[in-house]
């Protein structure tokens, strides 16, 4: 069966950092993008970062950029997002997704998904 598992989310003062971390298991996410979304409340899921296969590429939501870091270990099947001066805006419910880089980028969507953890920034 196969896991996504997000951990590292809280409440936090704006201007905070959190590091979200995600570990996959019952399979192998070597050959695939990996990426983080959110959804805010009322909102449709949106993909924030991503990171292709090898980790040789980063990709970033523009609200993002500059602030969120992604990185993946392979060894460890995982992903992180680094989340540094965050914003009331940046509150949200935060996942972790793994599949094509292409859908991940073009429709924020994902062929697995974890259950998410929150996040919130208050002022």
């Amino acid at each position: 069966q196969v896991q996504l598992v997000e951990s590292g989310g809280g409440t936090v003062q704006v201007g905070s950092s959190l590091r979200l971390s995600c570990v996959a298991s019952g399979r192998s996410f070597s050959n695939d993008a990996m990426g983080w979304f959110r959804q805010r409340p009322g909102e449709a899921r949106e993909y924030v970062a991503a990171v292709n296969w090898s980790g040789s590429s980063t990709f970033y939501e523009d609200s993002v950029k500059g602030r969120f870091t992604i990185s993946r270990d392979h060894a460890k099947n995982s992903v992180y997002l680094q989340m540094s001066d965050l914003k009331p805006e940046d509150t949200a419910i935060y996942y972790c997704g793994a599949g094509s880089l292409a859908v991940i980028l073009a429709d924020s969507a994902s062929d697995y998904w974890g259950q998410g953890t929150q996040v919130t920034v208050s002022s």
